[in-house]
């Protein structure tokens, strides 16, 4: 018996199922490209660098090695936070602020505690080296975000503003402030103002704050003698003793003035060869300079003014204030430690020990940084495309923000 072909179905779940499959394949925003793109890039252009400022070592591969492995460890992580739902990440909240800090808190731990450079803001476990200060960046700014989610209808009256927020980031920066940690704690505060800002409060609300920022940075650099002796030789540089406090400042500027526009060489790098002691941390970018020369530092800005697009299209486009809040502290948190490093590279700063985002060797500070960006694509899953149709009577994303804004006004 000869088999009939089966006709073609027309009661609609043909269709049901091709958009069930179209479902599994939604094209990836603007901003979760801009933002994925950038990490990956910078990752691995900092991975090549670190290899080459560690080539002039006993042991060249010993950084690059552990450098990779990290960036092996939270590459994969990033892309798997990138998978959780914002809800989640507000409910982990509390939950991640308080674990951070009880893990900032080792560092006053004999025994556990490693001291660098003056600080002490480093625990060694089981002969890994961590710095907790990088995961309570992250922690404080989703945190924030939470907190002021909730107070939304209040943000105009100042003590809903101030409490807990002010008390709880003091206590936190607190702790690294007592390990001596002077610049990641003036990135913490880059990241309560940030938040702050993107909030939408009141312009008289948020300088309050700042104001108080300030002078506890100042009260604090003032108590050490090695702290002013840094700062006033960014603003005194030629009379700063070039084999005391402005060594590693003046070679720096030296291997960013020999590489000139096309650098030495990848490679190449004359500096490296004991005369810039954290060739591979904090001068990294005065290695790009030296062997990339303008070429590549211009690069490296490119790459990071690409990743602002990418977060700040995620602040201006979200009708979500806790997206809002929290990726605005991450980007100011981001690229003000970006603008921090290369200004300090570029003696426009005082030597502060801040490490370049993705670039700089330091597993903790690459995968807390890579944690961020998970966060970020998070927020960039939510967001719909860029050509995508508002529906009749639906109030678009843009007039949404501006309206928030307003109310908390």
């Amino acid at each position: 018996m000869t088999q009939t072909a089966r006709p073609p179905r027309t009661d609609g779940h043909g269709l049901a199922a091709r958009v069930s499959l179209g479902r599994l394949f939604v094209p990836p925003t603007t901003e979760f490209v801009l933002i994925v793109s950038t990490a990956l890039v910078l990752t691995v252009f900092g991975w090549v660098m670190v290899l080459s400022a560690t080539s002039a070592k006993p042991d060249p591969w010993d950084g690059a090695i552990k450098q990779g492995i990290f960036a092996l460890i939270g590459i994969p992580l990033m892309l798997l936070i990138s998978r959780l739902p914002v809800k989640f990440l507000g409910r982990i909240a509390w939950p991640a602020l308080i674990g951070a800090t009880a893990l900032q808190l080792l560092v006053f731990v004999p025994g556990l505690r490693v001291s660098s450079y003056g600080n002490t803001n480093w625990i060694n476990i089981a002969g890994f080296q961590l710095q907790p200060s990088e995961f309570l960046k992250l922690a404080l700014a989703l945190w924030i975000a939470f907190v002021l989610l909730r107070k939304r209808a209040r943000l105009g009256i100042w003590h809903h503003v101030f409490i807990p927020v002010v008390p709880v980031s003091a206590l936190v920066i607190g702790t690294v402030i007592g390990g001596g940690d002077l610049g990641t704690a003036m990135v913490l505060v880059l990241v309560v103002l940030g938040c702050l800002f993107f909030s939408g409060v009141k312009l008289r609300l948020f300088i309050l704050p700042l104001i108080g920022g300030l002078v506890a940075v100042l009260f604090y650099a003032l108590s050490s003698r090695n702290r002013m002796d840094r700062i006033l030789s960014a603003f005194n540089p030629d009379d700063c003793d070039k084999t005391g406090p402005c060594y590693q400042a003046v070679h720096g500027i030296w291997g960013m003035a020999n590489g000139g526009v096309f650098g030495v060489g990848l490679g190449n790098s004359q500096e490296k060869y004991g005369w810039l002691p954290a060739a591979e941390n904090d001068y990294i970018f005065a290695i790009v300079g030296e062997e990339l020369g303008l070429i590549g530092c211009v690069l490296v800005l490119a790459l990071f003014a690409v990743f602002a697009i990418g977060v700040f299209r995620i602040v201006r486009r979200s009708d979500d204030p806790f997206i809002r809040i929290a990726a605005g502290g991450i980007g100011v948190w981001i690229l003000g430690q970006a603008l921090i490093n290369i200004g300090v590279v570029l003696r426009v700063f005082p030597v502060m020990g801040v490490p370049l985002p993705f670039m700089s060797q330091g597993g903790t500070a690459l995968i807390s940084v890579l944690a961020a960006c998970g966060v970020l694509l998070a927020f960039a899953r939510t967001m719909p495309p860029s050509d995508a149709p508002v529906a009749p009577g639906a109030t678009p994303r843009g007039a949404a923000s501006a309206a928030a804004g307003r109310v908390a006004r």
